[in-house]
């Protein structure tokens, strides 16, 4: 009898120490992306509630934390400084008090961040303020100086949970000088994402022997050329080619994505993208059996959740009630009045007053011959009657700046028949679409531009058709200059337009106007000094009271097709006539 005891004591104690031996951690990973200043449950610009928001995803995350205590591991991966005006009062109005988004990370406990080209786009006194105090590190590891070839950011944050090592690998997409002018990040440069992926893993390896390698990556799913230099949302290129990445969170694209894939070795790789505007968060359960300490069994798994089902955080509201106050007082102010409603809807079919608003601005800073512009949100208006600042997020989305640079009409033709190549059909029948659509097919039938509205750029300052039974390179008949005097397309002419496309972005000025990516730089003249939307604010205090109306100074043609087929697709985008 004490023999049996004697060995069922034995047994008892050797399995107490191959639990002793052999354990499991439980981890979950939560990612937001792309929040574009959307960190109340109110929409500022249209003065309304709605979905997301940081405030929800605040809820989401106390809920699992009370499971998962230290062991939730939260993370944002970038353009989080702008988009709303609450990212934009922060930025560039009250640049004294602790910026609003730090403050709100830091309360919501994130443990990692990671830069995105729209944060870059704040420019340094913004971004460097912004970083500094937050309470944990801001990734970059291909954001590196110039003067000596180290990176400006931490390239990658180590974190510990019980006993288990965890290293997370930040990068940014690199087309950035593609896009932003060099004064928002001087002296730096912006290097290849696999390339540096393939360096820091080799780093990462072996100087801390990881258990799990997470990528945090502000880019997307499908790798694209961008002026014949960049690799543009090379995230799945990463995980395929660069073995070692347990997952990866990628944003930029706005696509909300979950999905393996097969890296090199055979491994999988798991692939989270929440899209934008913090509705959904990338959530992902992690689970390790160790063993003496070491990993022997790691189980990853991934869902995309909606945080709108957890309701708005009580808690984070009160704390931050201060700063919405401030903020809708901003958004509310009056500037002037329009007389009447404008929309960006029109102008996709012709002329039209929201567009030619923005020329007639552009032209008069600037003094320029010629205006270049395109529709930054597909369906914006702006109501009549009283215009409060909120209205000018809607009428100018991004925070460009304003340049004037130097074309010849050669150029300007070219530019022209790329941007509306991207954006009309060729029409072979009076029955044919006059935009280039495409259609999304299931229980009902909805239309999409092919391409980004964004690069729909027009002109004003020169009278021009645009002929949509042709092919590019000959759509574009430019019959003169707006006053009447003769166009030379073997004349240099002074053209106003963004920032954005003035960098390269859409390609118009490289691909259409022919001008190498490395000249564009030396054909700026002068570049404003505050974005676009400044200047546009203080034109309607200037003037009052404002009637925008079209300048008429383009068509299509043939009439008697463009204006069927325009009642056609209009319909089709919009549901209505």
């Amino acid at each position: 009898m004490k023999r049996i005891n004697f060995i069922i004591v034995l047994l008892f104690a050797f399995s107490l120490y191959l639990q002793a031996q052999i354990r499991e951690v439980k981890l979950k990973f939560v990612e937001t992306s792309d929040v574009h200043g959307n960190y109340y449950p109110y929409n500022f610009i249209e003065d309304k509630a709605w979905n997301g928001s940081l405030a929800r995803v605040h809820a989401f995350v106390e809920k699992k934390r009370e499971i998962y205590k230290d062991n939730l591991i939260l993370v944002d991966n970038g353009d989080i400084l702008q988009g709303q005006p609450t990212a934009y009062y922060y930025n560039f109005i009250d640049t004294v008090s602790i910026h609003l988004t730090a403050d709100m990370m830091n309360y919501m406990g994130y443990n990692v961040g990671n830069m995105g080209n729209h944060d870059v786009e704040t420019g340094h006194a913004v971004y460097d303020r912004w970083i500094k105090e937050c309470n944990f590190p801001v990734l970059g590891a291909n954001i590196v100086r110039v003067s000596d070839g180290t990176p400006y950011l931490k390239p990658y944050e180590i974190i510990v949970r019980d006993g288990v090592k965890i290293a997370i690998l930040g990068m940014i997409t690199p087309a950035i000088p593609t896009w932003l002018p060099e004064a928002l990040w001087q002296g730096l440069r912006f290097d290849d994402m696999e390339e540096t992926a393939k360096k820091w893993m080799t780093i990462i390896k072996e100087k801390e022997n990881p258990d799990i390698i997470v990528g945090l990556f502000h880019a997307g799913k499908d790798a694209v050329r961008v002026a014949d230099k960049y690799n543009e949302n090379a995230s799945v290129s990463i995980a395929r080619n660069i073995p070692g990445f347990d997952f990866l969170f990628i944003g930029h694209d706005h696509l909300r994505n979950c999905f393996k894939v097969a890296n090199i070795e055979g491994d999988s790789v798991l692939i989270m993208d929440p899209g934008s505007r913090a509705g959904v968060v990338s959530n992902v359960d992690v689970k390790l059996t160790l063993k003496d300490g070491k990993v022997i069994d790691k189980r990853i798994s991934g869902v995309l959740s909606n945080v709108d089902k957890y309701g708005v955080s009580e808690e984070f509201m009160k704390k931050f009630t201060p700063q919405y106050d401030v903020v809708k007082a901003f958004v509310s102010k009056k500037i002037g009045t329009f007389t009447h409603a404008i929309s960006t809807k029109p102008a996709y079919f012709g002329p039209a007053a929201f567009i030619d608003f923005i020329h007639k601005i552009q032209l008069n800073l600037t003094k320029a011959d010629i205006s270049f512009t395109a529709p930054l949100s597909y369906d914006a208006e702006i109501p009549g009657g009283d215009i409060e600042v909120r209205d000018m997020f809607n009428l100018y989305k991004y925070e460009n700046m304003l340049y004037t640079m130097r074309m010849s009409g050669k150029e300007v033709k070219g530019f022209l028949e790329m941007s509306y190549a991207m954006w009309t059909n060729q029409m072979k029948s009076a029955d044919d679409h006059i935009l280039l659509l495409k259609e999304t097919l299931g229980s009902d039938e909805t239309y999409f531009f092919k391409n980004f509205s964004f690069n729909f750029d027009s002109a004003a300052g020169i009278i021009y058709t645009v002929d949509v039974t042709k092919p590019e390179g000959e759509k574009i008949t430019i019959v003169s200059m707006a006053d009447g005097t003769p166009f030379d397309e073997n004349k240099m002419y002074k053209v106003a337009m963004n920032s954005y496309r003035g960098n390269g972005g859409g390609e118009l000025l490289t691909k259409g106007a022919g001008i190498p990516q490395d000249e564009l730089k030396s054909r700026i003249i002068s570049s404003t000094s505050k974005d676009l939307r400044y200047f546009m604010m203080n034109y309607i205090e200037d003037k009052g009271i404002l009637n925008p109306q079209s300048l008429n100074q383009w068509k299509f043609i043939p009439e008697d097709w463009a204006k069927m087929a325009s009642e056609r697709d209009y319909k089709l985008l919009f549901g209505e006539k």
